[in-house]
């Protein structure tokens, strides 16, 4: 978004002349976003789509060999009427929500909701009138409807995921907090663009706003606080976002929402535990006031077990079917210098705990002799040693190394129970020795195979960012995150991103 009358001018309009005052700057009603209203009727059609064709397959299914018989005739009308009934409950359920729009899984989790409630009304209708519903059709119709409804949805927001690659279908965003935070906010939208959100503008606490920046990591100042709700209008920004900050209290947050609602405008709040979220934050209201409670996550308990069971049972089940893949990839490596076929290092697992790591080898034998001549060439901040052309490697081990097909056999550490399928990276000894207070909390969790440092980039992350991911793991981790990990990272493997 490019401001017509440049960055100084938008930060003399928005600057108040008097602190706390409102800045003299006529409110202009934000743009319409013509490509959400176009989303939105796209999925409405899908789902109808989704509706008739589960409605029509069941009939066909349950009563391929009389059609045209009078007891089919209500099915018929049901399969007709279904894809109404099937939007007005994704609709009543929040299936059409806007801010659910491109990213999470609220969205599906709602379109789950509305299957299961149409399944209960449909046989709550059926028995209070007395209508004998044939079992076949509704086994087949309405499992149906819900698994082509989500498939379709995923199809097209991985559509709207490539067209937020180009550049489209992007909300403009106001960022409202600390210079520091704000930049912070600036890049990680620029980093994670599936999630559509780009921030087009900054207003700092009056101080800084005074100070004559004219930018945050290339975002233009617009001015302080106080001119936040003018500065979206004129910059037509969707959304203002206001970070975690003192001078932004109840109050001030309070009157920046009234005066948003007169353009339509978004308000959000970013709340301190950044790291935290989904089941973990409810609002408490007490005494008049919401109250942002926060759960500890569960690192022990049923959870756990039911973690351990599915690691386990998934690695000796994955340790089957690949053992081929296996004896090829030890006829390859052997081939090429006669070396050993395996790698043992000694890794950190939960608590602390050391355990040996096995992994296809795919250095010369002797690399760990080599390491320390080529220290000064690591191309990794933090404590990692990294290199992109690491002359280590063997031809065969770039190859293993670029699909992670050198990790599989970390599935022996899974099913002995040394690591998980899905977990933080599993580090080293001297690079827990560097570690902080803070990092430290990635040993609280068994290490995985794979992780949302996997997922994310692999070896191009920097080490900021690498702790970042894993300790966002650890506050959040559940079993359905850990499907979607492991969903996710077969499409990392393939593309070979970030792998070295």
């Amino acid at each position: 978004m490019v401001v017509s009358s440049g960055v100084k001018d938008v930060r003399e309009r928005m600057a108040p002349p008097v602190a706390g005052a409102m800045p003299e700057v006529r409110s202009l009603p934000a743009p319409p976003r013509p490509w959400t209203r176009e989303y939105v009727a796209g999925l409405l059609v899908l789902d109808l789509v989704a509706a008739l064709g589960a409605g029509l397959i069941g009939t066909t299914a349950r009563f391929h060999d009389a059609l045209t018989a009078a007891t089919t005739v209500p099915y018929l009308w049901f399969s007709l009427a279904l894809p109404l009934l099937w939007c007005l409950f994704v609709y009543l359920s929040g299936g059409y929500a806007r801010r659910f729009i491109g990213v999470g899984t609220e969205e599906y989790r709602r379109v789950a909701v509305a299957g299961l409630t149409l399944a209960a009304g449909t046989a709550i209708v059926a028995y209070a009138v007395k209508f004998d519903l044939a079992r076949g059709y509704v086994l087949v119709a309405l499992p149906l409807v819900l698994v082509a409804t989500l498939a379709l949805r995923y199809a097209r927001r991985k559509a709207l995921h490539r067209r937020r690659r180009a550049g489209e279908c992007m909300n403009g965003v106001v960022a409202v907090g600390h210079r520091v935070a704000a930049g912070d906010l600036i890049r990680r939208f620029r980093d994670e663009i599936y999630h559509g959100m780009r921030v087009v503008g900054v207003c700092l606490p009056e101080h800084e706003a005074a100070s004559g920046a004219a930018d945050v990591e290339g975002c233009p100042v617009l001015g302080s606080f106080a001119g936040a709700a003018d500065a979206a209008a004129l910059v037509g920004a969707g959304t203002v976002a206001v970070l975690a900050c003192p001078e932004m209290d109840g109050a001030e947050l309070r009157r920046l929402a009234w005066r948003l609602e007169k353009s339509d405008t978004e308000l959000i709040v970013a709340s301190a535990l950044m790291e935290v979220a989904g089941p973990r934050t409810t609002i408490r209201p007490v005494a008049g006031l919401p109250l942002l409670h926060v759960e500890h996550p569960e690192l022990a308990g049923v959870r756990r077990v039911l973690k351990s069971a599915f690691d386990r049972g998934a690695a000796a089940l994955a340790l089957l079917l690949l053992s081929p893949l296996f004896l090829a990839l030890a006829v390859l490596i052997r081939r090429e210098d006669r070396g050993p076929v395996f790698f043992t290092q000694t890794r950190v697992g939960r608590g602390g705990s050391e355990f040996p790591v096995y992994k296809f080898r795919t250095m010369v034998v002797g690399a760990d002799a080599l390491k320390a001549a080529l220290r000064a060439r690591n191309e990794h901040d933090g404590v990692l040693f990294k290199m992109r052309r690491d002359p280590r490697v063997t031809q065969v081990g770039a190859w293993l190394r670029r699909y992670s097909l050198d990790e599989l056999p970390q599935l022996v550490n899974v099913v002995r129970g040394e690591m998980s399928l899905v977990g933080p990276r599993p580090p080293l000894p001297e690079e827990v020795a560097r570690y902080g207070h803070d990092v430290r909390r990635r040993l609280v969790v068994k290490p995985g195979l794979t992780g949302l440092w996997q997922v994310s980039g692999r070896s191009d992350l920097s080490w900021e960012e690498s702790v970042r991911l894993d300790l966002r793991y650890v506050e959040n981790w559940s079993l359905t995150l850990d499907i979607q990990i492991l969903w996710k990272t077969w499409s990392a493997v393939i593309r070979g991103a970030g792998a070295y």
